[in-house]
């Protein structure tokens, strides 16, 4: 039997190593699917709910393998599925090719059903590569181009295939005029170091420092050792913008944790009395949680010329790549014999963990949703996997998650979309088999992606040498970030019909796909809960009944929030007393001595 174009698809990505596909069918992909069937499932045909969570399952699994994610899409509704995960991936720098159908070459043009201008869709969330492929001789050069560039670029690209081309015979691009053969796989990794002078200023900048602040980002994160290192030399502190959670452990006790409005206080009083700040692979965005414009000189490190001293005004921008500046930062370096700064950092350190821990032990009706998280990190594995979803539950992800040994975690942090927790803990499974995975959901991100992809975990928990992947639901009826956000950003009370949400047992749900279902009505029970989840031999999902007014009480909150919140509990805010009282009592924790 003749080789189609889309048998020399699947062959290809097979010599690039890809051994899975995250996707959904469709009749235009038939060509595909119907290969996936010739080549015994090779890659493996990983079928989501929904083309979106083939998406984010594809991100997931690019965060954490750090290889390329691959998903596939039929023509018109499937290829715009995909774009909310592709979106996910290209402003979080994630490499992930999406392959999409198209309607049959012949018909293009003419209206033909689910025919959609997939080039004028696609043009910005792939504006790295984005190809269609007409003739079977175009197809190596763009598929590998495809894969190279989105592992050079860290971004998403995009191939589109027409159904009928799929189903044509293979035929490869000879040597001949406008026919270009292409390499075998393979991906070159390169390494930019700054020049001299520059790394030789930046020096002078951290050695005439006496207080200095480290800013790290998931562009850190293989060069951990490095940042270890001249924390040390320099007396600095370290803090983490939310995607490089994971880049040091919280029990180092300069690691001042999570940064912004989801942060820690010792990262904002770092920020805010330092006079010397290095940024290293973060492209954080909210200037307001650095230090005063004028008050610190300031370094940057970042592999992207293009997105470097953005976000403050940096004295010196160093390109490159995080590990191999550093290496060659560090001898110009003199150790700081002063370190009353560093001694005040780890002082500060302290004293939130043991806030954090009186905050997430206070009584809230019924549970608590800081100590969920706070349960956790005791008992939190040391080679586990976390992903996180948007919502308030990303507020006790940021400061109550304890990251300790070889943890990895991520969420959305630059689209910050909702839905993305239990995709991405699928795709972490397929990316690392034999580690526990553990999705924190609020349970209207639950609601909206999370319960339909309980079912793909069911039906591929087989695969996974260690079984554990562990989905905890923060059940309080209420899309509680927006509510919090309605209430101290702009004043207004919780508008009831936007913000309930219908009220389900999601243990009900779980143990009828055969999960160990666990549902936690009261706080003395999360623990048990906790020991019992991570120990189980199959899928676990904790369906855990808080309380919604626990405020998110930023590090630093302004004037305008606390007044806002107070006016909307004037205008007649519908659990307006308790969500005081919790206020109160949760504030108090921070001034206690």
């Amino acid at each position: 039997m003749a080789e189609t174009v889309g048998d020399y698809l699947l062959r290809r990505l097979r010599e690039w190593g890809v051994e899975q596909v995250f996707a959904y069918p469709g009749d235009g992909i038939n060509g595909i699917v119907a290969s996936f069937g010739k080549a015994d499932n090779r890659p493996r045909f990983v079928q989501a709910r929904h083309e979106e969570m083939a998406a984010f399952e594809a991100v997931g699994f690019a965060k954490f393998s750090g290889q390329v994610g691959v998903c596939l899409a039929t023509s018109g509704p499937g290829a715009v599925h995909l774009l909310n995960g592709l979106y996910d991936a290209k402003l979080d720098h994630v490499p992930v090719v999406a392959i999409v159908g198209q309607t049959a070459r012949s018909a293009m043009g003419g209206a033909y059903q689910q025919e959609v201008d997939l080039q004028a869709l696609y043009k910005d969330v792939a504006s790295e590569y984005l190809v269609e492929v007409n003739v079977a001789e175009q197809l190596p050069n763009a598929l590998d181009r495809a894969i190279r560039t989105a592992l050079a670029k860290r971004a998403p690209t995009a191939v589109i295939i027409p159904a009928d081309l799929q189903e044509s015979p293979y035929s490869p691009p000879g040597h001949a005029f406008k026919q270009v053969p292409s390499s075998a796989p393979g991906w070159p990794h390169p390494v930019t170091i700054p020049p001299e002078d520059e790394l030789a200023h930046a020096a002078e900048i951290l050695n005439a420092g006496e207080k200095v602040a480290i800013l790290i980002g998931q562009g850190a994160r293989n060069a951990a050792a490095e940042v270890r290192e001249l924390a040390e030399v320099t007396g600095a502190g370290v803090a983490k913008a939310l995607l490089g959670k994971d880049v040091l452990p919280d029990d180092l006790p300069y690691v001042t944790g999570s940064i912004g409005l989801l942060g820690t206080r010792p990262s904002y009083e770092l920020m805010r009395d330092c006079d010397t700040l290095l940024i290293v692979g973060s492209n954080f965005p909210y200037s307001q949680f650095l230090p005063e414009f004028g008050q610190a000189r300031a370094v940057q490190i970042d592999l992207d010329g293009s997105m470097i001293g953005m976000r403050y005004p940096t004295e010196v921008n160093l390109v490159g790549e995080a590990q191999a500046t550093l290496r060659a930062l560090l001898p110009m370096l003199t150790r700081k014999q002063d370190r009353s700064w560093r001694e005040t950092i780890e002082r500060n350190v302290t004293d939130w963990w043991d806030t954090v821990t009186s905050q997430a032990m206070l009584k809230a009706n019924p549970v608590n949703p800081m100590r969920i998280v706070h349960e956790l990190s005791t008992r939190l594995p040391d080679d586990a996997i976390i992903t996180a979803d948007s919502g308030s539950s990303t507020n006790w992800y940021a400061r109550n998650l304890k990251i300790r040994g070889r943890v990895r975690s991520t969420l959305s942090g630059t689209l910050a979309t909702m839905g993305p927790g239990v995709p991405y803990a699928i795709g972490a499974k397929f990316a690392h088999p034999d580690r526990p995975v553990i999705a924190l959901e609020g349970d209207g991100a639950m609601q909206m992606n999370g319960l339909a992809e309980l079912i793909t975990i069911a039906r591929y928990r087989h695969l996974w040498t260690d079984p554990r992947l562990v989905v905890c639901v923060f059940h309080n009826n209420d899309l509680n970030q927006v509510t919090w956000e309605l209430r101290a950003m702009g004043g207004a009370p919780k508008f009831e019909e936007s913000q309930s949400l219908p009220d389900i047992s999601y243990a009900e749900i779980a143990r009828s796909l055969g999960f160990e279902a666990i549902a936690v009505e009261h706080p003395d029970q999360l623990g048990p809960a906790w020991d019992r989840a991570l120990a189980a031999d199959k899928p676990a999902l904790l369906d855990v009944r808080c309380d919604p007014e626990v405020p998110p009480i930023p590090p630093h909150a302004t004037f305008e929030q606390m007044k806002s919140a107070a006016e909307a509990v004037l205008k007649g805010d519908p659990n307006a007393w308790h969500l005081m009282a919790q206020g109160l009592k949760t504030k108090a924790q921070e001034l206690l001595p």
